[in-house]
């Protein structure tokens, strides 16, 4: 590993000097005796005054220097038409520059032949790939001095939300240095020697492209992950990963050299509009990479249908409908750019990314943030965490687009903010109301997340009977009554601040609101007190949903409640949707416990006290079904005799259960009565009828009640 080492820092002190000694920096080449012709010196000084960033912009002002009006004020905005006149000018000053292109680009051809002529064309390239290699082998020392970090990295667990973040946070650092390795390997050798000015701008240029390439795969790779699946933040296939991965790259770099390509142009001394044919002429290729990422991009895969399904429509993003969309909105972004009507380009470039990167936002943070065990980001809620900072996210995403469209449509918002004009009021009074609503939205979903995590928790199972049980029954009962309130405070005050902001008195408002309120409560006495009884029966705990209740006339399971009313569910299936204010006395028959009265009758000739002990067995062996046993609170028992019938001794027994378990437990008990009685010789009583009376006398009487009773013959 020493020897390796040894290596690798010869083989770069080395590749430093062979660079500096092809820049003639830090040690300057042997003179060379000096031409017998004046032109070379001449053009030198040429080059380095070119090279003066003091001369470049004083020659850009003597360009385009035209006497031009008094400059509107900063807030003012020109007409339609106006926008119209300046497109036709810019448009016809394009036409009018493309005859000079040949001539400018052979110009600085000349002068950049030139410089190359003094440096040599083959010991520029050969500095700019020399820079490139030590940036490379600086990444490379970078990842050998990180393998074990990096194999930690590999190695992490991915169970729960914070492994999940504290990955994210190290690759993010570990990405980091490898673009700060390149950068200082590349960039920061180059800065470390002198240059002549034309010569370092020009290798200086190319190396930031460079060094954009590797930002924009690095990225990528922290984004996509295209090779590790696991450490994915933006959820989507390996093959789309990948494909993605190499398009954004592919993009980047692009932009990066033609934007580096176009800047030299100008150091060369190419006026700005045949820098804007340029710049047009290399968008193509950016259009064309757009185009083909659009009618290529992976599809995703079709789910399997069963026989007599149909199968499931496609979305219009990926179909035919959406490539052709797509493809029209990227030409229409191309002549918006040649246009120069900026304005209309960044309108529609927000009009589409901006609900694109919400929803990729969003869809990353619910991946990153979803709770243990739950593979799929999209079956998940999301959680407290994933919703504020979702939110947070959604939020800064749009203000970032009102200032990118404040810029791109010249609109001065510290002067906004300071003008009186009704049009600057109204459009302050709009961004106030935008941010309003931001801050509202954000405060709602914070609100509604922890009421929802709250009834999710509350959902779990328990012992009825339990303290715990009976707390979560109460916050099913009270905070979905809490959660509309919220919402209907938020609102109220999200709307009376907005018309706050856009300069309307809310004070005559609330005035007036109050003296509206005071004559609908007088006009709606029914409605009030259906909400205060209601308020009141909450309070007091007369209910929560799941109990069974009875009011009068209604019965029922509560299921739900609103401010008013409460939605009654009878056991046989109809539903009540009583108002509070005409329940009255509640009788709540899902309390703590219930004692069932049971009856029997037997024969006068029965033995009461075995009676007893049968009863008392058949409730101890009731206690000890498994199925019965965690809700008999007290067991069966006998309670005597209650009183002598026409033809039975009634025998009055009670149980005690948890409440709406004693149907279940009676049936059974009366099922193991019958059973035990037969055993044992106990008869239940019955009702008997006896007719008294002397031998043939009896015999008539039946026979004279049976012609009573039988219809008489039918008629021949």
């Amino acid at each position: 590993m020493t020897v390796s080492w040894m290596a690798i820092r010869t083989a770069t002190l080395a590749l430093v000097v062979a660079l500096a000694a092809l820049a003639g920096g830090a040690q300057p080449a042997p003179a060379q005796p000096a031409p017998a012709e004046p032109t070379p010196a001449k053009v030198k000084e040429l080059l380095d005054l070119l090279a003066d960033p003091g001369v470049r912009d004083w020659l850009a002002k003597q360009q385009h220097a035209r006497p031009a009006p008094a400059a509107p004020p900063a807030t003012a905005q020109p007409s339609l038409g106006a926008r119209m006149a300046s497109v036709r000018e810019h448009l016809a000053t394009l036409a009018a520059a493309v005859p000079t292109v040949p001539d400018e680009l052979a110009r600085a051809s000349n002068i950049l032949g030139l410089e190359f002529e003094e440096h040599g064309l083959f010991r520029v390239l050969l500095l700019i790939v020399g820079f490139v290699a030590l940036g490379f082998g600086a990444e490379w020392l970078y990842y050998w001095a990180g393998a074990r970090v990096e194999r930690w990295i590999v190695a992490l667990p991915l169970d729960s939300v914070e492994h999940r973040l504290r990955a994210v946070a190290v690759r993010l650092a570990y990405g980091t240095g490898i673009v700060a390795a390149f950068a200082v390997g590349s960039v920061g050798a180059f800065l470390a020697l002198d240059w002549p000015p034309l010569l370092g701008e020009i290798v200086l240029s190319y190396l930031v492209a460079f060094l954009a390439v590797r930002l924009a795969l690095v990225a990528g790779r922290f984004i996509l992950a295209p090779g590790g699946e696991r450490f994915r933040i933006l959820p989507m296939t390996t093959p789309a990963a990948a494909f993605w991965h190499r398009r954004f790259a592919l993009f980047v770099g692009w932009l990066a050299f033609g934007w580096v390509t176009v800047a030299l142009a100008g150091t060369l001394g190419v006026s700005l509009d045949v820098r804007r044919i340029v710049a047009y002429v290399l968008g193509l290729g950016l259009l064309a990479i757009g185009l083909e990422a659009v009618w290529r991009r992976p599809r995703p895969a079709p789910q399997p249908v069963q026989d007599g399904e149909r199968a499931p429509a496609r979305g219009w993003f990926g179909g035919v409908a959406g490539t052709v969309l797509l493809s029209i909105y990227f030409v229409l972004l191309w002549l918006f750019w040649v246009a120069s009507a900026m304005p209309l380009f960044w309108l529609a470039v927000v009009a589409v990314a901006l609900p694109a990167t919400m929803a990729a936002t969003q869809r990353a943070v619910n991946h990153i943030l979803r709770p243990p065990g739950a593979a799929d980001a999209d079956a998940a809620s999301p959680g407290l965490i994933a919703i504020s900072l979702g939110r947070g996210l959604r939020a800064a995403l749009i203000v970032g687009a009102v200032v990118l469209l404040a810029h791109a449509w010249h609109v001065n918002l510290a002067d906004m903010t300071a003008g009186d004009a009704l049009t600057t009021r109204l459009v302050r009074g709009t961004l106030n109301v935008v941010v309003v609503a931001l801050v509202t939205d954000f405060v709602w979903h914070i609100l509604k997340a922890l009421i929802d995590r709250k009834l999710g928790a509350a959902q779990a199972g328990g012992s009825p009977d339990s303290e715990e049980a009976r707390r979560q029954a109460r916050l099913r009962t009270l905070l979905p009554i809490l959660r509309n309130v919220l919402f209907i405070v938020l609102l109220v005050m999200a709307v009376l601040t907005a018309l706050a902001s856009v300069g309307i008195e809310i004070g005559p408002l609330i005035a007036g609101a109050g003296v509206v309120g005071v004559a609908v409560g007088f006009g709606a006495q029914t409605l009030v007190r259906d909400i205060f009884s209601g308020m009141f029966y909450l309070l007091d705990d007369a209910f929560r949903v799941g109990e069974y209740i009875q009011s009068g006339n209604y019965k029922g399971v509560v299921e739900s409640f609103s401010l008013r009313s409460i939605k009654l569910r009878h056991h046989r299936g109809p539903l009540y949707t009583v108002p509070f204010g005409v329940l009255g006395a509640i009788q709540n028959m899902s309390r703590d416990w219930v004692i069932d009265k049971m009856g029997v009758g037997v024969t006068y000739d029965t033995d009461v006290d075995k009676v007893k002990k049968l009863i008392k067995q058949i409730g101890k062996e009731l206690s000890e079904i498994p199925e019965f046993a965690p809700h008999i609170l007290e067991p069966l028992k006998m309670q005597g005799v209650e009183q002598f019938g026409d033809y039975a001794i009634r025998i009055r027994m009670k149980i005690k259960t948890k409440p709406g378990q004693q149907f279940t437990i009676r049936r059974r008990a009366y099922a193991m009565i019958k059973k035990a009685f037969e055993a044992n010789g106990i008869k239940f009583a019955s009702p008997t009828v006896t007719v008294a009376g002397g031998g043939g006398d009896a015999a008539a009487v039946a026979r004279q009640g049976l012609e009573l009773v039988q219809p008489p013959p039918a008629a021949s």
